[in-house]
């Protein structure tokens, strides 16, 4: 991705504006893909995937290596993150169940 350069701090917020927008629909759409892999798991266990979210981990470590972001500040942000959406899982994974 581009970073363009700018020539005021109004320029450089609006620009962090857009960016806070698509990252938090972005989100949305993980969090809304996340509760539909609730319909194709058997168990709890299951939607915990251990093994899973260390994949998913040392891919973002890695993105975030190459793009020159800190490691740490994604794997931790990611770590919330993905602890919430198994949350929300869960939820939906309970909810079918009991219908």
């Amino acid at each position: 991705m581009k970073v363009e350069e700018c020539h005021s701090l109004a320029e450089v917020r609006n620009h962090i504006d857009q960016l806070d927008d698509q990252i938090v629909e972005l989100i949305a759409a993980r969090n809304g893909y996340v509760k539909q892999a609730a319909n194709f798991k058997h168990s709890i266990e299951e939607i915990k995937a251990n093994e899973r979210m260390e994949s998913v981990m040392d891919r973002v470590r890695s993105k975030a290596m190459e793009f020159g972001v800190s490691p740490n500040l994604l794997t931790t942000l990611y770590a919330i993150m993905i602890d919430a959406m198994v949350e929300a899982e869960i939820s939906e994974f309970q909810n079918a169940k009991s219908l």
